[in-house]
C-alpha cells in the first residue's frame, strides 16, 4: 500500500518518463520500484532504516538502495524527488543534498503532507532553484516543481549541526545533534532524569536508540572502560552519534538497527530513552516488542534501565518478561524502570 504522497506522486509519474531518477527520504513503501514503470533507473535513499529494508529485496540493476544521510558517490541524476522530512529542519540540508545529485537544469520534485509543512517550500528552496510551482494537490499532499539553475554549496556534514556544551550529572561533554535529530538544541526531559539517575553498568551495554548519543557519552564518562553499542533507525541520529563520541574523544560502535534486530551480542546492559510513536496501538506493540526482545537479548544479571513517558504501557509487559517491575525514579512526566534479568 502506497502512502498519500506516494500516490500522488505516481499519478504523475509521466514526469520522470526515460529519466535517471534519484528518491530522498522515501517512506514506508514500494515507490522507488513502481517508478520504475516510467523511469529509466532508480537509486532510492532512506533516511529511515525501516524504509531501506522494506525496499531491499527489490534491488536490481536499474534499482540501486542505500541507507543513510548522503550517497556513497557523486552520481548525477536528471531528476530529484525529495520527501519533506517531518522534522522540517532536516528540509534544507535534503534540499542541498538533492542539488549536489542533480543535472545542469535538473529537475526536482518534492512532495509532502499538507499538515506537515509542505506549503512553506516556496519560501525555504534555496536561491539555487528556481521558484517553485504547484504541480499536484491530492489526497491531502501537494507536489512541487522546480528546476536546478546554480551550482550549489558543498554540503559539509559539520555545517549542519548544533554543537553545544551539556553540563550532566556525570560532566560536561560535547554534544553534536545534526538538523533533525530529536531535542536538536536542548537536552529533553527524559534523559535528564535518565542522567540524574544513571545507573553503574559493567561489559557491552547496548544504548538502544541513541539519538546524538547523550546517554552513551554520559556512560563513558565515569565508566570509559564500558563496551557499548549505539543503534538507531535514523540516519542522521547515527551520524550525530558518531560525531558526539569523536567530540568528546570516546569510541563505540554506532550502526542501524530496526529495533534490535541488526543486534547480534547478549549484553550486560541495555540502556535507553526508547523513542516511540505517538498512537497507543502502534506504542503498545512496539513496546512489547522492545521489552520482550531485550530481555531476550540480556545475559543472566543484566540489566535493564530505561526512562518513558509515564502513560507508555510498560509496567505490565516489563512484569510478563522480567518477573517484576522496579520504578527506580519518577516525576510528573517519565519513569525510570530498572530491572535485572534474572
Amino acid at each position: 500500500m502506497l502512502t498519500n504522497a506516494s500516490q500522488v506522486l505516481l499519478r504523475n509519474s509521466e514526469l520522470v518518463k526515460d529519466q535517471s531518477v534519484l528518491v530522498i527520504n522515501y517512506e514506508s513503501d514500494h515507490l522507488p520500484k513502481e517508478l520504475l514503470n516510467t523511469a529509466s533507473s532508480v537509486c532510492g535513499l532512506a533516511l529511515d532504516y525501516h524504509h531501506h529494508l522494506m525496499m531491499l529485496p527489490y534491488a536490481a540493476k536499474n534499482l540501486t538502495l542505500h541507507f543513510g544521510h548522503q550517497l556513497p558517490n557523486d552520481d548525477s541524476f536528471d531528476t530529484v524527488i525529495v520527501y519533506f522530512p517531518k522534522a522540517k529542519a532536516l528540509a534544507p540540508y535534503l534540499f542541498n543534498l538533492a542539488a549536489k545529485h542533480l543535472k545542469s537544469q535538473g529537475q526536482l520534485i518534492v512532495v509532502g503532507e499538507n499538515k506537515g509543512g509542505i506549503k512553506s517550500l516556496p519560501k525555504q528552496l534555496p536561491s539555487y532553484f528556481d521558484k517553485p510551482f504547484k504541480a499536484d494537490n491530492a489526497r491531502h499532499c501537494v507536489v512541487f516543481l522546480s528546476e536546478l539553475n546554480a551550482a550549489a554549496p558543498k554540503l559539509t556534514l559539520t555545517d549542519w549541526q548544533s554543537k553545544y556544551q551539556l553540563d550532566t550529572p556525570q560532566g560536561q561533554i560535547t554534544i553534536c545533534n545534526l538538523v533533525g535529530v530529536f531535542s536538536e538544541k536542548k537536552l529533553d526531559e527524559g534523559t535528564q532524569l535518565l542522567l540524574e539517575n544513571l545507573p553503574k553498568m559493567r561489559g557491552k551495554v547496548l544504548d538502544f536508540g541513541c539519538g546524538a548519543g547523550v546517554i552513551a557519552a554520559a556512560l563513558l564518562k565515569v565508566q570509559p572502560e564500558l563496551k557499548i553499542d549505539c543503534v538507531d533507525i535514523n540516519a542522521m541520529a547515527l551520524a550525530s552519534c558518531e560525531l558526539t563520541l569523536a567530540a568528546n574523544g570516546f569510541s563505540a560502535k554506532v550502526f542501524a538497527s530496526d529495533g534490535l534486530t541488526q543486534t547480534n551480542n547478549r549484553y550486560d546492559g541495555i540502556i535507553s530513552n526508547p523513542p516511540f510513536h505517538d498512537g497507543l496501538a502502534s506504542t503498545t506493540n512496539i513496546a512489547t516488542t522492545f521489552v520482550k526482545d531485550s530481555a531476550k537479548n540480556l545475559q543472566s544479571g543484566g540489566l535493564f534501565h530505561i526512562v518513558a513517558n509515564r502513560h507508555l504501557p510498560y509496567s505490565d509487559t516489563i512484569a510478563e518478561y522480567f518477573g517484576s517491575v522496579n520504578v527506580a525514579a519518577e516525576n510528573n512526566k517519565y519513569k525510570i524502570y530498572s530491572n535485572t534479568k534474572a
